[in-house]
């Protein structure tokens, strides 16, 4: 959250990115009664480490059921993110079927990330980072 990475420095980028999403990281109380957390987060990117599964070599999370911790799902979970998900994972599963490689090669392989990454952000319309302004936006500021 805001709180722990200091008000100005903005969420980390990565390399792999395949979409974008802003939400705050927002749990819920459990049956064990923990209390509800409602913590501040920077706009983030989606990271597509996060949806090929370390195991299964052709198993890929599509929704909110993506590698992440209990923490920032509360800010992946919402609708808007798990969409950006599911186009990501439509793609993934296009590029490996037509080059026919597992997803874990076209992460690891730069030249196939890129042409994954165009074809999200010059077929798909899918934006990949967020403006160094507004990825780095102070708690309470709009994006619109």
């Amino acid at each position: 959250g805001i709180e722990m990475r200091g008000q100005h420095s903005g969420s980390a980028t990565v390399r792999d990115t395949v979409g974008t999403g802003y939400y705050r990281i927002d749990l819920h109380p459990t049956p064990a009664g923990r209390s509800y957390v409602d913590i501040g987060c920077f706009p983030f990117q989606i990271p597509l480490g996060a949806l090929i599964s370390r195991d299964a070599g052709n198993l890929l999370a599509g929704a909110k059921n993506i590698g992440t911790t209990h923490i920032t799902n509360g800010a992946y979970r919402v609708h808007p993110v798990e969409w950006s998900i599911g186009v990501a994972v439509g793609a993934l599963s296009h590029m490996c079927q037509e080059h026919r490689v597992e997803p874990a090669r076209i992460r690891s392989d730069d030249g196939l990330l890129r042409e994954l990454q165009a074809l999200l952000t010059e077929k798909l319309g899918v934006q990949l980072a967020w403006p160094e302004r507004i990825r780095t936006l102070a708690e309470g500021v709009a994006l619109w």
